[in-house]
């Protein structure tokens, strides 16, 4: 299938789904909120984000805003043969904000698609892939900064997990840029921020569910996920099952575990 590109405006109100293609969003005019999955962000112009396929996502376009939008099947020539390598891109959902020159080809981007003969999508789509992977995947120089305190980021995400998390919020609590925090995290973790958050999130809530009879709704909003759909997807990826199917086992292993008398 083909990668397409799009301009549109965001509704101003809250929705959610989920689509069996990979999706890059970047602002252009006004602002967006977006959720993929617990973790939260803003776009604003000139930024975006990735959301990887089957990734359920919330979005909101806040008043007057227009997005550029990139759907791309996995299957498309830009994510397959001799590009299949920019589908790392799409290993983790995550935020950035635009280079001037990547600013430029957008810039590009926008007048070619507003020509009634523009030029095709495909071609487009990769090249702008091509830059942003060589970007967000370029290694860093090793810096002798300090280690990150993951034991104050770990306390910060469970008294907040039920909350929005966001990216920033975490690289402001180490005193480090969001992209400096990102590369420092998954070189100190072997983790992007998105999966540890989520990670986090998975582990509360089977601690819940284990040991918790509330509703998977309440489960869902005190482990920070927008609603039980959301806790469902992202518990049925990593676990395999549902939380109800999950909740079953672990309660059927606990009856039948024999007890210890003295």
């Amino acid at each position: 299938m083909s990668s397409s590109i799009r301009l549109t405006p965001l509704d101003n109100t809250v929705k959610h789904h989920g689509h069996a293609f990979h999706q890059i969003v970047i602002g252009l005019a006004g602002h967006a909120e977006f959720e993929i999955e617990g973790l939260g962000g803003s776009i604003a112009p000139l930024s975006g984000c990735i959301v990887p396929i089957n990734h359920v996502h919330y979005y909101e376009g806040i008043g007057d805003n227009r997005q550029l939008i990139l759907d791309l099947p996995d299957d498309s020539p830009s994510l397959t043969g001799g590009h299949r390598e920019l589908a790392s891109l799409f290993d983790a959902p995550r935020y950035f904000t635009l280079d001037d020159p990547l600013r430029n080809y957008l810039n590009f981007v926008v007048q070619e698609m507003s020509q009634p003969r523009h030029a095709d999508g495909e071609l487009l789509a990769t090249t702008f892939l091509s830059c942003l992977h060589a970007r967000l995947a370029a290694p860093t120089t090793l810096d002798n900064g300090r280690a990150l305190d993951l034991d104050t980021i770990d306390r910060y995400i469970d008294i907040h997990l039920a909350e929005r998390v966001t990216v920033k919020d975490l690289a402001r609590l180490a005193c480090l840029s969001e992209a400096h925090f990102g590369e420092r995290f998954r070189r100190h973790t072997g983790l992007t921020p998105y999966q540890y958050l989520l990670r986090r999130r998975l582990e509360r809530a089977s601690s819940l569910l284990r040991t918790a009879s509330a509703p998977l709704s309440e489960i869902a909003a005190r482990t920070g996920f927008a609603n039980q759909s959301a806790l469902s997807h992202a518990f049925r990826r990593h676990h395999g099952q549902s939380p109800s199917q999950w909740r079953r086992g672990a309660t059927a292993s606990v009856m039948t575990t024999p007890s210890i008398i003295d």
